[in-house]
């Protein structure tokens, strides 16, 4: 039997319509795009004919697409500039990291406690731009829904907020671009293989009269922002499985809250006091495709997060759970930890992301597989 992949959120399949249209780019049509013979022309013509595809669909000018190698390098490319930073303790990782590199450089960084369920709120964000802790700060910078729980921020309210005071707002949009989902901002990030696109490319999203300073050198590609070879391919398809995103968004949208929804409520029949969701009920308030569960200590026992994750693989269910550190072990999620749950709960995550190609079927065995890996780890006393 095939796996089920239940971890969309980490990335998606090739979708074939965009392996079509990136073919003639692996063969005949293998040219540089900077040179200025026939094959270079053809390759500059299906990168900037790429990039006004992109912009007409997210409603910018074509100068403020920047093409990247995913969502990380816009992130940092978006953050490199700011003179001090507003963000949240839940943002991904190239965020934080790029928040405490420029406060090594003696840059104010302002760090916000996220929500009970990982969105960032308007009432923090508009409180911490008045005070006197975040002077001098000149950008804010906000997922538009967490990775790991789903929950959306208000990201339209902040980006209002940080204009009404002269600051820039930058929106990672990587987890809802491929619905449709790329809200207005400054600045916005969205990443290729979140939406059944390549992997290895990415945009930053810059509105006009936006600067954006190159992270690389040595060539004036992308308009003077992004020194190096544009991987060709890579551009066409990002930009045909955008559209497709946009074309197919009522349906992807319907059918991943179904699968969603019905995962959830799988998950709470079947195991019932076993787990805790943490995931916001509300699907306004969530992405259409992501479901967060924890595993609370048993007798004050904390359930081992690496071996509920080994014990899934095991099911043939592929999942996520908190980040990987350098050694390989399983660490508690940073975003978890943020919204105030204790290390021991934090360590037993696991992260279920339906997808296009999700399926009912997929869904009930994903909820059978999570009963037997807990009536193995757990005593029966606890069982539904």
């Amino acid at each position: 039997m095939p796996p089920v992949y239940l971890d969309h959120a980490a990335t998606t399949p090739l979708d074939p319509r965009v392996m079509e249209a990136m073919q003639p780019f692996f063969g005949a049509q293998f040219g540089n795009a900077s040179s200025v013979h026939a094959l270079g022309r053809q390759a500059r013509f299906a990168v900037e004919a790429a990039r006004e595809k992109a912009a007409a669909l997210l409603g910018v000018e074509p100068g403020g697409i920047v093409f990247t190698s995913g969502g990380t390098e816009a992130n940092n490319m978006a953050l490199a500039s700011a003179q001090g930073l507003l963000t949240c303790a839940a943002e991904h990782e190239s965020v934080l990291r790029s928040a405490e590199a420029l406060h090594a450089l003696g840059r104010p960084v302002c760090v916000l406690k996220p929500g009970e369920q990982g969105a960032a709120r308007i009432e923090d964000i508009v409180q911490a731009l008045d005070s006197e802790a975040c002077a001098g700060v000149s950008m804010a910078s906000v997922l538009h829904a967490n990775n790991e729980t789903g929950a959306l921020s208000p990201v339209r309210d902040m980006a209002a907020a940080c204009g009404e005071r002269g600051l820039l707002f930058h929106c990672d949009a990587v987890q809802t671009a491929g619905y449709g989902m790329v809200p207005a901002a400054d600045l916005v990030t969205i990443s290729g293989h979140k939406f059944y696109g390549p992997k290895g490319v990415g945009a930053l999203i810059a509105r006009a009269g936006v600067d954006v300073e190159p992270l690389m050198r040595g060539g004036r590609q992308e308009r003077g922002r992004r020194a190096g070879t544009e991987n060709v391919a890579a551009i066409v398809g990002f930009a045909r499985a955008l559209e497709l995103a946009f074309e197919e968004k009522a349906f992807r949208t319907r059918h991943a809250e179904a699968m969603r929804d019905r995962l959830r409520d799988g998950v709470r029949a079947a195991c019932g006091q076993r787990v805790r969701m943490v995931t916001p009920p509300d699907s306004d308030a969530a992405a259409p495709h992501i479901l967060g569960v924890v595993v609370p200590p048993v007798e004050e026992r904390p359930v081992d997060g690496e071996m509920l994750l080994l014990n899934m693989d095991m099911e043939n269910i592929c999942v996520s759970a908190g980040s990987a550190c350098t050694s390989g072990a399983i660490e508690p999620s940073h975003v978890l930890l943020a919204m105030g749950l204790d290390r021991d709960t934090a360590s037993a995550f696991l992260r279920f992301s339906v997808g296009l190609r999700t399926t009912e079927e997929a869904v009930d065995r994903a909820v059978e597989a999570l009963d037997r890996v807990l009536r193995r780890m757990i005593p029966r006393a606890l069982a539904p």
